[in-house]
């Protein structure tokens, strides 16, 4: 995976339908992107979403 680099651009204005879901996670975590979103000007809600579009995209299911 090295080089695989997770980029994250200038905000755009949101656009389309959107739903609530809550999701607990570690601490540890909400740390690094309360950090992260401090250097960068993101939300915490924009980098989450960020990460998931980026794991969807890369995503493979190996079948048994």
């Amino acid at each position: 995976m090295e080089g695989d680099k997770f980029i994250i651009t200038p905000r755009k204005p949101a656009v389309g339908k959107s739903t609530v879901v809550s999701v607990r996670m570690p601490d540890k975590t909400i740390e690094r992107l309360e950090e992260i979103a401090g250097r960068t000007g993101r939300t915490r809600n924009e980098l989450v979403l960020m990460c998931i579009d980026y794991a969807l995209a890369k995503l493979e299911i190996l079948e048994e």
